[in-house]
């Protein structure tokens, strides 16, 4: 391993520009650091170009597929519409172009940041060797790295796999034809959105997930109303099932699962592999340096998000704990300014109100604890429910299902997590997580003004059902009496 030198040509270089990588160099631009972000793909990394926001454009057209067939519900007769895949596709490719300037080369050089676009490896704590694009090669010394890697979609090693051919969330997007029959492997976020959105689209979908249940992560309740929705758009929904192997026999291709002792051979015309994404830990110098890995083949970081090799940080998918793009930022924040201020004061990385949402339809969306997880780890807890086929706009929208699930502390208004499935529930949890952050409780939330008539109410409401539970009984009598007083 070379010295460290004495002298450096950055302050900060930074490996990715994903989330992640694109935040921890913005911050160190921004604070007048000289740094350097390489990119050996796309810029926007896998959220922009083959996760959230393709989905979304995915998930918006077959929305409004489904809204069509439902049209006559809200008095509209003769609604039809007829999918045009390719014209699907196109939308979803337009519309990542749309926002690919948020996350380009030329702003993020206009905001102070050298962009590099190319293969880098970390050749010491101090120095990186990057193989441009452009065929040409440079070393940076650097005082500190950031490595924002992110993921990729996991494969396993399923017997024939490879033979039959499949798709991932990144291949995904090349397709111009809707799949006439479609299966999708993994019962997981990323596989419900897909799955639903291709059968509302017009595929025969059959989803195959080895767990007893959908979403496992979210109270068990939550799943069974994914799969009574996945059903109702008409997938054919595995759970239990394990993938064994996969045929070709000529042009028929099957997947071949199995529950029990039971087989059962599933004919396909695409794969979708949806079982979860593996970190890049890989080709770009981190073996060499020795750089620790989590048993989850993260890599391993301290509190401050610095790997075992104390010069060298990690965020986003590739250090974990989350996989979501607003985690990758929230990290880049602490990474970025520990790298360059550490000196002088540290940060702790904070995980404590974490939100994420899966944007199935309904949507769920959760910060904090779920029910399970309160149980598991034996923590006291009330639970609070509001319904929102209760709730007057839901109601008007034709979108009364679901509901509002918060956990509270025995007996005081703290909020340790909440749940919403139903409409925007991931935009309705921005209220919660607002409120777990700065320690407000329900007490506080109902007495906030909520316009009527919205879905936002939903939280006030759940605040009232949970006043309505802890409301001062003696005190309530000794009012009665009161006001019988008045009256005599």
């Amino acid at each position: 391993m070379p010295p460290k030198p004495t002298k450096f040509d950055r302050n900060l270089v930074v490996i990715g520009a994903g989330a992640g990588g694109l935040v921890s160099a913005y911050i160190a631009a921004a604070v007048k650091a000289k740094v350097t972000l390489v990119e050996g793909h796309k810029m926007g990394g896998d959220c922009l170009n083959f996760g959230c926001v393709p989905s979304k454009a995915l998930i918006r057209s077959a929305k409004l597929a489904k809204q069509i067939g439902k049209a006559e519900s809200l008095g509209l007769r003769n609604a039809s519409g007829t999918v045009d895949f390719a014209a699907v596709m196109a939308r979803v490719h337009r519309v990542i172009a749309d926002i690919e300037p948020h996350d380009s080369v030329e702003r993020y050089s206009s905001l102070g940041v050298d962009v590099v676009q190319g293969h880098a490896k970390i050749t010491s704590p101090w120095s990186v060797d990057i193989e441009r694009n452009d065929g040409g090669r440079q070393t940076l010394t650097t005082k500190h790295i950031v490595v924002a890697a992110g993921a990729r979609p996991f494969v396993p090693p399923i017997p024939g796999l490879q033979d039959v051919g499949f798709l991932t969330s990144d291949t995904l997007w090349g397709l111009t034809e809707l799949p006439r029959r479609l299966v999708v492997l993994g019962g997981g976020p990323i596989g419900c959105e897909l799955a639903q959105s291709f059968a509302r689209l017009g595929s025969q979908v059959t989803q195959v997930e080895m767990l007893p249940r959908v979403m496992s992560r979210e109270d068990p309740e939550v799943s069974d109303l994914v799969a009574e929705s996945l059903r109702a758009d008409g997938v054919t929904l595995l759970t239990g099932h394990a993938a064994v192997r996969a045929e070709r026999d000529g042009e028929v291709r099957r997947l071949v699962v199995k529950q029990g002792d039971a087989e059962r051979a599933i004919e396909f015309d695409v794969l979708l592999c949806a079982v979860g994404r593996t970190p890049r830990t890989e080709g770009y110098g981190l073996e060499e340096l020795g750089v620790a890995l989590t048993p989850r083949k993260t890599i391993q970081t301290d509190e401050y998000l610095r790997t075992s090799v104390p010069n060298i940080f990690a965020v986003g998918d590739v250090a974990g704990p989350f996989q979501f793009t607003h985690t990758a930022a929230h990290q880049a924040w602490y990474a970025a300014v520990n790298a360059l201020f550490g000196r002088f004061k540290k940060f702790k990385a904070d995980y404590s109100v974490i939100p994420w949402a899966t944007f199935t339809d309904p949507e769920v969306a959760r910060v904090g604890l779920s029910e399970t997880e309160a149980k598991e780890k034996k923590i006291p807890f009330e639970v609070t429910r509001y319904g929102l086929d209760d709730l007057d706009r839901a109601i008007a929208d034709g979108t009364a299902h679901g509901w509002v699930k918060v956990l509270t502390v025995p007996g005081k208004d703290r909020i340790l997590g909440v749940t919403i499935v139903g409409e925007h529930a991931g935009d309705l949890l921005a209220e919660y997580v607002l409120a777990m952050k700065w320690g407000l409780g329900l007490n506080k939330i109902l007495g906030t003004i909520h316009t009527y008539p919205t879905l936002a109410e939903a939280n006030k409401y759940a605040a009232g059902e949970w006043k309505r539970a802890h409301a001062p009984q003696t005190l309530l009598k000794w009012v009665e009496k009161y006001h019988a007083w008045e009256r005599s």
